[in-house]
């Protein structure tokens, strides 16, 4: 089955009230355990790709990677570029067979994020390709992304910003962040204005980034075998399933991706001291992110049997 673009998985998502998920990738193992997960789950699925994540691996060997899994699979799949830095990446994605791609101008002036964005949608549209734009900023730092403080959507900009750019979709900031240390007091999201942004934009497929709930269990497993991961906390997956139902229809997860392989790697290297065969502690790794991403699919998202 070829790439396809989010489109049609976004308004069903939208109309049924749940989200569909958007795993960061970064080797082999880690795609085998996500698409296994979706095909028992029998939900659709985005599979995204970072800048960091174009240089560890190469584009090419993701490609072809993904490229495996659709011989091998019968699920909608989506490939997208996460966090798109500027209009030459987004080309190079979209050249190289990329369905959709998101562009962060988040951390320009309003204009300038307009313009930017525009020139991304003017060249992938005819293309057949998505554009994901993000207005207001996420705290904290995953791969290149980084910033020191939340700067909330503002809602009438929103919409003043998809009818200028002609954007498909809008990563809003409503209180998630980056990476494993999300909040240091009580976890909480800003649905009024989630509320008022899906209002304000009917039918309009909304995102959520820095969406990883930190499971505290992954984060004991790890630091009880080693590891030292002190004050991690996420996004309480209650929230997130409240976002799902509510104009989100797409939720980013990649720290609960790489906890998930960590902490199952330590334990196993730490219970098993004469093993060296990578074979051996990649595979419960790769267990781990499948139970892990059918975890979200069941309880986060909602996507279980939407096919």
């Amino acid at each position: 089955m070829p790439l396809v673009s989010p489109k049609e998985m976004f308004a069903k998502a939208y109309a049924g009230g749940y989200a569909i998920g958007a795993f960061n990738v970064n080797n082999m193992e880690i795609i085998q355990g996500i698409i296994s997960a979706a095909e028992t789950e029998r939900s659709p699925l985005i599979l995204q790709v970072s800048a960091g994540a174009r240089r560890y691996a190469g584009q090419t060997y993701i490609l072809k990677l993904v490229e495996a899994a659709l011989e091998e699979s019968d699920l909608p799949i989506c490939l997208h570029l996460d966090h798109g830095q500027d209009f030459d990446i987004c080309k190079k994605v979209i050249d190289g067979g990329f369905t959709s791609v998101m562009i962060d101008g988040s951390h320009l002036p309003f204009e300038e994020n307009i313009a930017l964005t525009k020139e991304v949608v003017e060249y992938a549209h005819p293309r057949g390709v998505w554009v994901e734009a993000e207005l207001g900023q996420l705290a904290g730092v995953e791969d290149d992304v980084q910033a020191e403080e939340n700067v909330y959507t503002n809602p009438d900009e929103a919409v003043e910003f998809v009818e200028r750019t002609g954007c498909d979709s809008l990563a809003i900031a409503i209180g998630t962040s980056h990476g494993a240390y999300k909040f240091s007091g009580q976890p909480r999201l800003d649905l009024e204005r989630l509320e008022t942004i899906t209002t304000k934009l009917p039918e309009f497929p909304l995102v959520l980034h820095g969406a990883s709930t930190v499971l505290p269990e992954l984060v004991d497993m790890a630091n009880s075998y080693g590891g030292q991961i002190a004050g991690a906390k996420g996004v309480p997956e209650d929230l997130l399933r409240q976002a799902a139902k509510s104009g989100v229809c797409k939720i980013n997860i990649d720290t609960d991706i790489r906890l998930a392989m960590t902490a199952n790697i330590r334990k196993f290297l730490a219970e098993n001291p004469a093993e060296f065969d990578p074979r051996k502690y990649l595979k419960p790794a790769r267990q781990a992110v499948q139970d892990m991403v059918q975890h979200k699919i069941e309880t986060v998202l909602g996507s279980s049997n939407t096919l």
